[in-house]
């Protein structure tokens, strides 16, 4: 499996934590001492930002009914812009300029390479401003107000007298769109000063730009953003104040994250027979901010503040600053992201785990080999599976495979005999077992050529077939066994195309009432009707497998009934409505190619532990917990995220910062036990301005989402609206009780980093997860619900806020370097009709759903390079086809696709619509600031209406 990390640092070098280097004013670049000694790393070359990361999820996915929306916005009264005001975001930074975190420099300018710091030598860990430096006047701080210890200036963050805020008057004529706070000037204002290189600093992490930058982490002993970010940078001190503001406080996690090029993958530490060092009190791992006391005979844990002895294989004397003298050559106590090889002690009966498999199930039932899928899959298999995921530096990859095929019966293939492949059939679907294990899983270099005579056969021996009733549920059953036989972990592929109507095990009916849905009666048609699919998902827990579901139906299958075994294992469900093997075949394709490569682990226990006073007590994703600690899941990938809320037991104090570690214990692709740790560590504080001041808006919507999509399946649309809504205008209102209670009382105050968090909560509402109605279909409905839980940061923020781009001078930037951003050279506009110039085409697309727009006076020529068509009224709008053609406009298109495709675990559906086209309405659902026909608000009128509630809340 390949392991990315953000070290910083070639594998070896390990800059150890601690006071800035001695002999500098401080302030000032600090050059690294030379003269290495022998053994110690030489820092990297910087390197050049890494490619976009993969953003996007679903923002709605059934089409409505045909209802406009006319362009422009309703100007609802009592609101208007102050004089004066808003601050624009950024403001108090020269134009272009950009601090860097921790880097030495005075805040506000921007480190340039060679001033006093090598290119790309990493920041030892507290080289930050020196404690006391002086704030520049104008620099963004307010009168007053200045930090304490630890608490970082926001990069780039400029403040006005009411620390940052945004304020609205009311004013008869109301309140237009433009003068809003705009999600697309964030995004851009972020990427501008807070893309490339990120330190992660040291003691305390740094604010990190938002998850849609492109940025590259240096570990500087708290982990990369990638891996976990919290919800909060400053922590409230008590229970209390986190009450009152109302923010949650909580981390988002992924992991297991794909970095890029430009970052190092996380070191793994063997340390033998000893095992990984842990406190002997909570048993959390060895990290960066343990402290060693006694001459290095003991550890004294940051979690709960206990002594533990240090083995004497540990040992080492410690060196005037008080640190370990081997500490450049132990990354545990360097980094925030690292691994342990584990002992015996951590494997299942204390026997080392074997290496994983993956097992593919094809459905090969009349509608399967009608629509196209079993030819498209049998000639495709074979090129996909040399693509098998693999550990660092290991040349091969050492999964192994499993083939069988299904409709009423179960057909496993032994892949032993190159030249016969040999087919064994199980009739018994009710007590289902594997017929053989030995030859059923084979190393794939091995069996490629037996494989690929065993595909041809299966095509010719079910290109005829008249079953038309699959079953299912025994299939998954028979993929479980076969692991659970040769005793390893792995993950089973199942491509089903209809409702499992056949007598067997796992039998539903069709129960699909769409009316309900979008009504207090909703729960019901989006409940299992069945318990049997949860069962099996616990049942691949305790074999340490997940299951990933392929679906391809013209009806409904109740989604709803069948998608727990993807969630409590940790699967996902993947579904091409209609499938059409040659319109569709090129996306299911693209979309196995990336689940089968990308990064995986297997078999996982992981806990969260926190410092003394919190705790972590929500947890919101696709996984199994039989306790209140330990989360259980089959796999966990690149793609697949969570979050976890924490909650006081006691107040904290000021003088301690507040420590969260991650601990995953998996078996990786090269089928060894492993530990993976996560840390980071957050100062806390009383001040209502700091809390406010480094709230992360992505975590903290990422959290709303999850919790969203975990509520809507308790609580009915109203109520969980009304919640949200208010837990919003709590949040705003106790901003502006506690931070800018100078303001008038008529006047709406917005934090300058939860600025978008408005416009956020009603994409929430309105998006199709959690706000889907009788438009869409249940099945629909239920594969959204069911992304939610898992979805990383930025694809949970891109499928809230659609990207919006112009296309027509694309061919300027993206022609000749399919590398190069193209937000470096084209801004995207805002999600809403009025923005859309009909002189323009827009790419429209939320992660899943793209779709191209084209104006009314789109250039000819433009549409003429990308359609191969000579006017635009000759465009085929029908097919949705883009063609390849060998011209600037059309090869930039092709790689923009690429480009967002890149690292998302769903490729873009993508559709061409012509203005005032009928499928204009269904587009519209994506312009998430505007009104919409079913109800949704238009960001205008939601800001409103929160503004409303919060004078309710002051008086």
């Amino acid at each position: 499996m390949s392991q990315q990390s953000a070290m910083g640092l070639p594998p070896g070098m390990y800059q150890p934590p601690g006071p800035p280097l001695m002999g500098m004013p401080p302030g000032m670049p600090q050059q690294l001492a030379t003269g290495l000694p022998p053994g110690m790393y030489q820092p990297p070359a910087m390197g050049a930002p890494p490619g976009p990361p993969g953003m996007g999820m679903p923002s709605g996915m059934s089409q409505p009914p045909g209802m406009g929306l006319p362009p422009g916005m309703s100007q609802p009264p009592g609101m208007g812009m102050s004089s004066g005001m808003p601050q624009p975001s950024g403001m108090g930074m020269p134009p272009g300029m950009s601090q860097q975190p921790g880097m030495g420099m005075p805040p506000g300018m921007s480190q340039q390479p060679g001033m006093g710091m090598p290119q790309g030598m990493p920041q030892p860990p507290g080289m930050g401003m020196s404690q006391g430096m002086s704030q520049q006047p104008g620099m963004g701080m307010p009168p007053g107000m200045g930090l304490p210890p630890g608490i970082p200036q926001p990069p780039g963050m400029g403040m006005n007298s009411q620390s940052g805020m945004m304020a609205y008057d009311q004013a008869p004529r109301g309140l237009h769109l433009s003068s809003l706070p705009s999600a697309v000037q964030v995004f851009d204002d972020d990427r501008q000063t807070r893309s490339g290189l990120f330190p992660t600093g040291y003691p305390n992490a740094e604010q990190p730009p938002l998850s849609n930058t492109e940025f590259f982490g240096q570990d500087q002993g708290n982990c990369n953003p990638k891996f976990m970010r919290s919800s909060l940078y400053c922590v409230p001190l008590n229970h209390d104040i986190l009450k009152q503001t109302s923010i949650p406080f909580a981390v988002s996690l992924t992991p297991f994250a794909n970095l890029s090029t430009s970052e190092h993958p996380l070191p793994v530490v063997d340390l033998g027979d000893l095992g990984p060092v842990r406190c002997h009190r909570c048993k959390a791992y060895i990290c960066a901010f343990m402290e060693f006391v006694d001459g290095g005979r003991k550890f004294k844990c940051p979690f709960c503040h206990t002594a533990t002895q240090v083995d004497e294989m540990y040992f080492a004397h410690l060196d005037h600053t008080g640190r370990r003298t081997d500490i450049q050559h132990r990354p545990e106590l360097c980094f925030g992201s690292y691994e342990f090889v584990a002992t015996k002690l951590y494997c299942k009966n204390g026997i080392p785990p074997k290496q994983p498999a993956f097992i593919f199930m094809l459905d090969v039932s009349y509608n399967a080999v009608r629509n196209g899928l079993v030819t498209l899959f049998c000639q495709k298999l074979p090129e996909l599976l040399r693509q098998l995921p693999k550990d660092y530096n290991q040349e091969k990859s050492s999964m192994r495979i499993g083939f069988a095929t299904y409709d009423q019966s179960i057909h496993f293939y032994n892949l032993a005999n190159p030249t016969r492949p040999e087919m064994m059939i199980a009739n018994d679907v009710a007590d289902v077992f594997v017929p053989f294990v030995e030859g059923f899983f084979v190393n794939y270099d091995n069996a490629e050529d037996a494989l690929k005579r065993c595909l041809i056969q299966v095509k010719k021996n079910f290109a005829e077939t008249r079953i038309t009733e699959p079953m299912l549920g025994p299939a998954i059953q028979a993929g479980i066994e076969a692991l659970r036989a040769a005793d390893c972990a792995g993950k089973v592929f199942v491509f089903h195309t209809t409702l499992p109507t056949f007598d067997a095990p796992g039998r539903l009916k069709n129960r699909e009432d769409r009316k309900v849905l979008g009504t207090d009666k909703e729960k019901i048609q989006l409940s299992p009707a069945v318990d049997y699919y949860s069962k099996l998902g616990e049942e691949c827990i305790k074999v340490g497998c997940s299951v990933d579901l392929f679906l391809f139906p013209n009806s409904n299958v109740d989604l709803a009934s069948i998608a727990p075994v993807c969630s409590t294992s940790g699967g996902a469900v993947y579904k091409y409505q209609y499938f059409d093997a040659d319109r569709d075949g090129e996306r299911f394709l693209k979309d196995l190619q990336h689940n089968i490569s990308r990064p995986i682990a297997f078999d996982i226990m992981m806990r969260v532990r926190t410092s003394t006073g919190i705790r972590p007590t929500g947890f919101y994703g696709n996984f199994y917990m039989q306790n209140t600690t330990d989360i259980e899941v089959g796999t966990l990938d690149s793609d697949k995220g969570m979050s976890i809320e924490i909650k006081y037991d006691d107040k904290l104090d000021e003088q301690t910062p507040v420590a969260i570690q991650t601990a995953v214990l998996f078996t990786s692709v090269s089928g060894q036990r492993r530990l993976r740790i996560h840390n980071l560590s957050l100062p806390a504080s009383a001040d209502y301005q700091n809390v406010y001041r480094y709230a992360d808006i992505d975590s903290v919507v990422d959290y709303f989402f999850k919790y969203a999509a975990k509520a809507i399946r308790e609580k009915n649309p109203k109520d969980l609206r009304e919640e949200l809504t208010h837990r919003c205008a709590q949040i705003l209102a106790t901003y502006r009780e506690k931070c800018s209670n100078q303001s008038p009382a008529s006047q709406l105050v917005l934090p300058e980093g939860l600025k978008l968090f408005p416009l956020y909560v009603g994409c929430i509402l309105r998006n199709d997860a959690i706000g889907g109605g009788s438009e869409m279909t249940v099945d629909d409905r239920t594969w959204l619900m069911s992304m939610v839980p898992s979805m990383r940061v930025d694809l949970a923020i891109r499928g809230l806020y659609p990207l919006v781009l112009p296309l027509t001078k694309l061919k300027e930037v993206l022609t000749e370097n399919s590398n190069v951003s193209v937000f470096n050279a084209i801004s995207p506009v805002r999600a809403s009709y009025e923005f859309l110039n009909p002189s323009e085409v827009y790419l429209i697309e939320n992660g899943m759903i793209g779709f191209i727009w084209i104006g009314h006076n789109a250039p000819q020529d433009f549409c003429s390079e990308i359609f191969n068509v000579a006017t635009l009224q000759h465009l085929d709008t029908e097919t949705h086809h883009i063609p390849v053609r060998e011209n600037p406009s059309n090869v930039a298109l092709h790689n923009l696709l690429a480009q967002l495709n890149k690292n998302r675990p769903y490729s873009l559906k993508t559709f061409i619509i012509k203005q005032q086209d009928s499928l204009e309405s269904w587009m519209k659902k994506f312009l998430v600031e505007d009104k919409y026909a079913t109800g949704s608000a238009s960001y205008v009128d939601f800001l409103c209406e929160i503004h409303r509630e919060i004078r309710t809340i002051i008086s």
